[in-house]
């Protein structure tokens, strides 16, 4: 492993979100726990259970649940799989989290519930995110909207990835109006500033797309983790409001301004230190 780089993947989940991460000290974080796959026609692909199999991941360091809508817990039960040592979420009440549950997706709602109880203990030192040292000087910033409402999108963490002067924004299903809110916070303002890749908040959905936080991350590539294309989609907004990357396929590099996991399948990114070294961030899809 290069232990200057960090790797990431933006898994095709259907219409949900789950992204993996390795440090550059190999340490493992996953942020959202989608389920499914286009590209090999298998709704019930587990990322978790893809990261044991064939990644040798044993154990997650951190994972991160932006909200706990069912498109983003739906491998919530293989989570216990991979024993992770550190959960962070946002908090709702129960009746919130099942309300309106179809009787097929209580049993999942149901774990999520538990495993939120269960993970009640402080963070140890060794796994404090807010120390960059623990997780090979990868710099992790995590946001939450004060927001108190029936709408769990607005509750969604957005975390903010930095190494090597590269930083990704991962959102969840933020809307407008949360992110409106965040970016009344200059600490929020300053983290996503001039970003190089955004997840687009809400699947590019335009209920998530906010013009001032674009403008103000002005992205370099826009990554999209949603199911079919649908009228209310974004991207044809996130593609204008980004910069340009190349992005390889098959040892092609084309630029792109705007990739979807429905149509591009895996996203892989890699960004950090060569050996010679210089910056790099490295983008492809397969």
């Amino acid at each position: 492993m290069d232990t200057q780089q960090v790797e990431m993947v933006f898994w095709d989940v259907q219409h949900g979100h789950a992204t993996y991460i390795k440090t550059p000290n190999g340490k493992h974080i996953v942020i959202d726990l989608g389920i499914g796959d286009y590209s090999g026609r298998n709704n019930s692909f587990s990322p978790l259970r893809h990261l044991k199999y064939q990644y040798g991941v044993n154990q997650l360091n951190y994972v991160i649940i932006t909200h706990p809508h069912l498109d983003h817990i739906d491998d919530i039960l293989n989570f216990d799989t991979l024993n992770p040592q550190t959960l962070h979420r946002p908090y709702i009440s129960k009746e919130m989290l099942m309300e309106g549950a179809r009787d097929q997706d209580k049993p999942k709602l149901e774990k999520y519930w538990e495993i939120h109880n269960r993970y009640n203990h402080p963070i140890s030192t060794n796994n404090d995110p807010d120390n960059p040292d623990n997780y090979g000087g990868l710099i992790l910033k995590m946001f939450s909207p004060s927001y108190y409402g029936g709408n769990l999108n607005n509750y969604g963490i957005v975390t903010v990835l930095e190494y090597a002067n590269i930083k990704i924004v991962v959102p969840g299903d933020n809307e407008k109006s949360s992110l409106d809110e965040l970016m009344k916070n200059q600490d929020f303002k300053n983290a996503v500033k001039d970003a190089d890749v955004l997840l687009a908040p809400h699947h590019g959905r335009e209920s998530g797309y906010n013009n001032d936080f674009v403008n103000h991350v002005n992205p370099r590539l826009t990554i999209v983790s949603d199911g079919k294309y649908c009228d209310t989609s974004a991207n044809s907004r996130y593609s204008q409001k980004s910069r340009g990357w190349g992005v390889y396929k098959n040892g092609v590099e084309t630029k792109r301004y705007c990739l979807t996991t429905n149509s591009d399948g895996e996203v892989y990114v890699k960004f950090g230190y060569d050996s010679y070294p210089n910056r790099i961030l490295n983008v492809s899809i397969r």
